[in-house]
């Protein structure tokens, strides 16, 4: 018989491995090279979360692991139906983006997929709209990038990392 607590042990091991499998699976995506069809993409890592026109007025695909996921991966299709590479798209390089010109809702929707978390923050007469986005800071750090949208929640106002509360030990690993 195996007690309780290796049977825990051997139960974490196989989903640790089982996600490091799914992840290694997913990885592979951004190795697709330029020029593909997003049909041979699609067959191959499924639908994309999210296809929408992006800033520039191209045809944008997005593949999330949001809301529990912590990547996302985005491409560019060309008018003949081909992606232009597909890039990680939640990283801390890519989130500066943020930094160039106005971003509205949608802009940040196409750009980086749905967030993991829609809330607000702040006092009541300065509340704003808060998007979350799911992501591991500097490739190591699970944590969340803040994008504040302001009070009506039409458009960019800032956006800053912090630590993601998902991962505190004690939510995951409630003690008895």
């Amino acid at each position: 018989m195996y007690s309780c607590s290796r049977m825990r042990a051997w139960v974490r091991g196989a989903l640790a491995a089982g996600a490091g499998l799914w992840l290694a699976g997913c990885a592979n995506i951004a190795a697709t090279p330029p020029g593909t069809p997003l049909t041979q993409v699609t067959a191959r890592f499924g639908a994309p979360t999210l296809r929408c026109v992006d800033r520039q007025g191209h045809d944008r695909v997005v593949w999330s692991r949001q809301p529990l996921g912590q990547y996302a991966w985005g491409a560019t299709v060309d008018t003949q139906g081909r992606v232009q590479g597909v890039e990680p798209i939640l990283t801390d390089a890519h989130f500066r983006i943020l930094k160039q010109g106005e971003w509205t809702a949608d802009q940040v929707r196409c750009e980086f997929g749905p967030p993991a978390i829609i809330d607000t923050a702040g006092l009541p007469n300065v509340r704003q709209i808060v998007w979350s986005y799911r992501y591991k800071q500097d490739h190591v750090w699970n944590s969340l990038m803040y994008v504040f949208m302001g009070p009506d929640g039409r458009k960019v106002t800032k956006f800053h990392p912090g630590p993601d509360p998902m991962y505190d030990r004690e939510d995951v690993f409630p003690r008895n």
